[in-house]
């Protein structure tokens, strides 16, 4: 049988494949012309693909100054380490280098990067020194890179922490104004596109995306000058009388603009370690206390309203003490006598108080103490503020409806004390409380102004050297106000020698301009009455802030006065002038 032989050969077969290789070859030739002739940008945009980077623009936050411009809390720009923790692994023996550079323990740095293998960022450390930052960047490590950031700074420190707060560490807001106005004070980041060698360095800046806008300043109607004197005093207070806290508020009259707002103990903002909620509240609004007396200016704004009583007429207080249904006695401190409701607030009688309020329906009562901002916040907008707690008039009984009227069974805030007062000494007129300066915040006539003339007036009673609180006086000028001392409660009752002494003044009390709110916890000694303890930080801070604000004297006679004693005195102390001295001639065959 004959085999036939197939016509199929190598030659054929490797001819084939030549062809096929050829076709294969003119289209890559041709691509490649096409790509370097005719489109020369993709092997440029290939090449951007994989270095382009869009980054953040960083930006800072709003300024804020205090009314005349001086700043209270600035963003610095910083430097933050950040790495990729893919490429930094291929480089593990650069990792001692690094750590030293940074200041981290080495194995702390290499957990962190561990931890995240298989992310493209980690910081490193964060907020860092720029100079410091550049040098850890020119070292050279792969996957070792930084980025600009702001930090926010509180040059002030702890004198304006509890109004101001702080920002965490992505500068976003956390306590206080920074939290309050967060979205105002927060600038928009913007972006950009960059083109960075194998190493991380920016070659060149391709695009910017999106501009950065920086944050809004914002002007507060805080009084620098003011706050460092509130400051100093309640400080040095707080030492010289052991006490435990306190709190001051100053409020311009005429705006319910808030001027000064400081507490004890209180914090560095400028830290992030070393201090917890417990110092870092703002007491001023979000902490409350039993007002005592100082409630009583408002019981008796009730009496005059209702047209029972007169500045002038008659309480009998004797024997100094009342006995209520239910086994409760309201007690004065002695037997004052028979008191015209002006010597109610002079002395401080609780019986007078008591007395007044019984005439009184609980409903006026009560809306004569919601209509002055009790039992409601005070539209400052402060962040965690308190409205305190004032009960419903129907819940009363005749021992509450008594101890409501001079100050027990309900609470307040600092600034709740403070705004009520100043709308006494504003005609009648309640302002919204605001940290903000010009804001032309609302008002509403809660008294006739004429009543709240009247108050005025008997309020200045208690200042003179007849009433509780003569410590508050300030030479030149007449000043009005409430003292209250406060026995404090705990475990369902009130705690033996356990006091808080308060005192809310207006001056000068011809046309008032400051009303300030002053509150200790717990002074020790025996002294720890409002009179004796919050008065006299009334006096040493209006006595300054009523000179840097050029407020001038309105009790001149006094002033006067006390300049002529003071001149008298000045002489008196001077060193009597020296006897002349003559030449006496010698006498003749003398030695002198």
């Amino acid at each position: 049988m004959k085999v036939q032989r197939s016509t199929y050969s190598l030659r054929h077969r490797l001819l084939a494949i030549s062809v096929v290789l050829g076709v294969f070859g003119v289209v890559l030739v041709a691509r490649a012309a096409h790509l370097q002739l005719i489109s020369p940008d993709f092997y440029q945009q290939q090449g951007d693909a994989r270095f382009l980077r869009e980054v953040p623009i960083a930006t800072s936050r709003g300024t804020i100054t205090d009314r005349n411009g001086e700043p209270l809390a600035i963003s610095s720009p910083v430097e933050s380490v950040w790495a990729n923790p893919k490429e930094l692994l291929q480089h593990g023996d650069r990792m001692p280098q690094l750590a030293k550079a940074l200041g981290i323990p080495q194995d702390v740095l290499e957990q962190r990067i561990s931890q995240r293998a298989d992310k493209e960022f980690v910081y490193l450390r964060r907020h860092m020194n720029p100079d410091i930052a550049d040098e850890v960047v020119d070292m050279g490590i792969p996957g070792v890179y930084s980025q600009r950031e702001f930090r926010r700074f509180y040059p002030h420190g702890e004198v304006m922490a509890h109004v101001l707060g702080f920002t965490n560490i992505d500068d976003r807001g956390q306590e206080g104004l920074e939290l309050a106005f967060d979205e105002w004070l927060t600038g928009k980041p913007g972006a950009q596109q960059i083109i960075r060698d194998r190493r991380g360095r920016t070659v060149e800046n391709v695009d910017l995306i999106r501009a950065a806008e920086p944050g809004h300043d914002l002007t507060l109607s805080i009084d620098r000058r003011i706050q460092y004197l509130a400051y100093r005093e309640l400080k040095t207070a707080l030492v010289e009388r052991g006490a435990s806290s306190g709190s001051i508020v100053v409020l311009d009259v005429p705006t319910g603009e808030i001027l000064a707002m400081v507490n004890q103990p209180s914090y560095n903002p400028n830290s992030r370690d070393g201090s917890g909620p417990e110092t870092q509240r703002n007491r001023a609004v979000t902490d409350v206390v039993e007002p005592g007396s100082v409630m009583k200016t408002l019981t008796l704004a009730a009496a005059l309203e209702s047209g029972k009583f007169t500045p002038e007429s008659l309480i009998a207080t004797a024997p100094g003490y009342m006995p209520l249904p239910g086994g409760y006695t309201v007690k004065d401190f002695r037997n004052y006598g028979t008191l015209t409701m002006t010597g109610v607030l002079t002395k401080s009688s609780n019986v007078g108080a008591t007395k007044i309020a019984s005439e009184l329906t609980n409903e006026h009562q009560y809306d004569m103490y919601h209509r002055f901002g009790l039992g409601q916040a005070s539209g400052s907008g402060f962040p965690g503020e308190s409205s305190g707690v004032l009960r419903a008039p129907n819940l009363w009984g005749p021992t509450e409806k008594a101890t409501v009227s001079y100050g027990y069974g309900l609470s307040v805030t600092p600034l709740q004390l403070a705004r009520a007062y100043a709308a006494i000494g504003n005609g009648g007129r309640l302002h919204e409380a605001t940290f903000v300066k010009g804001s032309d915040s609302a008002s509403v006539q809660v008294i006739d102004p004429v009543i709240a003339a009247q108050l005025m007036t008997m309020l200045e009673t208690v200042t003179s050297t007849d009433g509780t609180a003569s410590r508050a006086a300030v030479m030149g000028y007449r000043v009005a106000g409430k003292t209250g001392t406060v026995r404090k409660a705990g475990g369902g009752s009130y705690i033996a020698k356990r006091y808080a002494a308060v005192f809310v003044g207006l001056v000068p009390a011809s046309n008032p301009k400051f009303a300030m709110a002053v509150v200790i916890h717990d002074p020790q000694g025996l002294e720890y009455g409002g009179g004796a303890v919050s008065a006299p930080i009334f006096h040493h801070v209006m006595d300054g802030a009523l000179r840097l604000m050029d407020v001038p004297p309105d009790n001149i006679e006094q002033w006067f006065t006390a300049q002529a004693k003071k001149k008298a005195a000045t002489v008196a102390a001077a060193p009597a002038p020296a006897p002349p001295v003559f030449a006496v001639p010698a006498a003749a065959g003398t030695v002198q």
